[in-house]
């Protein structure tokens, strides 16, 4: 079998092979040049020898970049926006360079790279950060909603808002007022709870309520002026110059009432008035000595001062003697009430008894044991204050009970001065009681009543021991040789639990 080449190959083989391979065999193939253009009569040529693999050579066209040069103010703003000092938590870098990127290539595509007050321009985690912030506070702007129908007129507005299917409602859940998520509906209580779902009908039917009711003292002189035009508020000018009502009524006791209407003129009583008021009050409380109708009497005179806003020293006369009086008669939440108002009209130097009602405040403290606002008080306290014999006896009671020291104690109550006994009176039996259970552990296995009797300030032995077998029993008291003893090594219990159950927190209407 001849291994000639075949005849279709006969003209390759000469031409193509023969110089390159003499060594080889002869290839199974035609080499051709690689096709470089896409046109569609690209000639192929068929080249005599194969081509070794070149080296790709640059197009004719293309040219070095050309480098930017940057001016110095955008390196340096570069440079602090990656500053470590200015990062800000939840703008990442990557938000921090995307944005950077746009907003100096929109300055170079511009050619403002020069125009820039790259100094001040707001770095670009503060763009983010404040795009986000405008973006949750003003609804028309949302990241939720995209372009909003808010710059169109309200009208226009209410009417799209209308057309707008719910499902198409992009705002974000805590944005969104429909009625199927509100919060009051998705509420629900047990069958058992008598708690009912939150009516916003009733609540806002309530807050007109409460608008009406203030209106009420907002025009004190309101359906009550001497003239139609005053009275319905068409004089600018009158309204300009209104202020608190003048009395004109000329009776000089009156009942008191709580006022639920602005203040009739034609009810309310001048100064001139309330002054022989005053005077009339005091001499029925030296006669009568009728409580209930003096507190009442008094409580209508203050409310006429304080209509009129009449705040001088007849007013801090008229408060002083109804807290004195109050303070006989153990009515302490008229005290607080008329203490409260004193200490705002001795601030404004009006006259009175400023240090006689502080020594009263120190002995109320001690009574309701309230140590803060016994702190608050005693910094009040001037050194002139201090020196004032009723202060300085208040605060000696405040210190003999810090130290336990009930001699000294029973001594400053016997020798109380002003109205101070009174509130004393108010807490001396708990001190009695505690004094007692410290005598039981001191002295044993009894003690003389006498000695208690002297002790603790009773008036005399049977009072002392009216108030021992009130607290135990009687057989805790015996009689030996013609005297009464109290026999403390059993009666020490009985006292602790008295004294704990006295020293309990005291709760008191109208409490300073």
């Amino acid at each position: 079998m001849s291994s000639g080449i075949p005849p279709w190959r006969v003209t390759a083989s000469a031409t193509a092979t023969a110089t390159h391979y003499p060594t080889h065999a002869t290839p199974a193939f035609i080499p051709v040049q690689a096709r470089r253009s896409f046109a569609q009569n690209a000639q192929v040529s068929t080249p005599a020898a194969p081509v070794s693999n070149p080296a790709p050579s640059q197009p004719s066209d293309s040219q070095p970049r050309k480098k930017v040069d940057w001016p110095l103010p955008v390196r340096m703003y570069v440079q602090r926006c990656f500053a470590s000092e200015n990062q800000i938590s939840g703008v990442s870098r990557e938000e921090m360079e995307t944005k950077l990127k746009a907003v100096i290539t929109e300055a170079a595509d511009a050619d403002r790279l020069s125009e820039v007050d790259w100094d001040h321009l707001p770095l670009p985690q503060v763009m983010i950060q404040n795009e986000r912030i405008k973006s949750l506070t003003n609804p028309a702007v949302s990241a939720w909603g995209g372009a909003s129908i808010m710059a169109s007129p309200s009208n226009k507005r209410k009417s799209i808002e209308a057309s707008l299917p719910r499902e198409t409602d992009t705002s974000p859940p805590w944005r969104q007022t429909n009625h199927r998520n509100a919060f009051e509906d998705r509420v629900t209580y047990p069958k058992a709870d008598k708690r009912q779902k939150i009516d916003m009908k009733n609540l806002s039917k309530s807050k007109t309520n409460l608008e009406m009711r203030k209106k009420r003292f907002e025009d004190p002189r309101a359906g009550y002026g001497s003239s139609p035009a005053s009275s319905r508020g068409d004089s600018p000018a009158a309204d300009a110059h209104r202020g608190p009502i003048v009395g004109r009524c000329q009776n000089l006791e009156k009942n008191y009432f709580r006022l639920t209407s602005a203040p009739n003129p034609d009810t309310v009583r001048p100064l001139a008035v309330l002054e022989k008021t005053l005077d009339l009050l005091k001499k029925k409380w030296r006669k009568d000595n009728n409580y209930g109708y003096i507190c009442d009497q008094f409580k209508s005179l203050r409310q006429d001062l304080t209509v009129q806003h009449i705040r001088n020293e007849f007013t801090v006369s008229v408060y002083e003697i109804h807290a004195r009086i109050a303070l006989e008669k153990g009515d302490l939440g008229e005290y607080n009430q008329c203490q409260t108002q004193l200490r705002a009209l001795y601030r404004q130097q009006l006259g009175g008894h400023p240090t006689e009602f502080k020594a009263y405040r120190i002995l109320y403290f001690i009574h309701t044991r309230n140590w803060t606002a016994m702190n608050d008080a005693l910094a009040d306290l001037t050194a002139a204050d201090k020196r004032d014999p009723a202060v300085k006896h208040a605060l000696d009671v405040r210190s003999a009970l810090a130290l336990g020291n009930y001699h000294r104690f029973f001594q400053l109550y016997l020798d109380t001065p002003n109205m101070g006994a009174y509130l004393m009176d108010m807490f001396v039996d708990r001190e009695r009681l505690s004094a007692l259970a410290a005598i039981c552990k001191a002295y044993k296995p009894d003690v003389k009543i006498r000695f208690i009797t002297e002790e603790l300030g009773f008036e005399s032995d049977e009072q002392a021991a009216r108030f021992i077998l009130d607290h135990t029993s009687a057989d805790l008291l015996q009689e030996q040789g013609g005297l009464v003893k109290l026999l403390t090594g059993k009666a020490g219990q009985l006292f602790e639990v008295a004294r704990a159950e006295a020293h309990r927190v005291v709760d008191i209407k109208g409490q300073i």
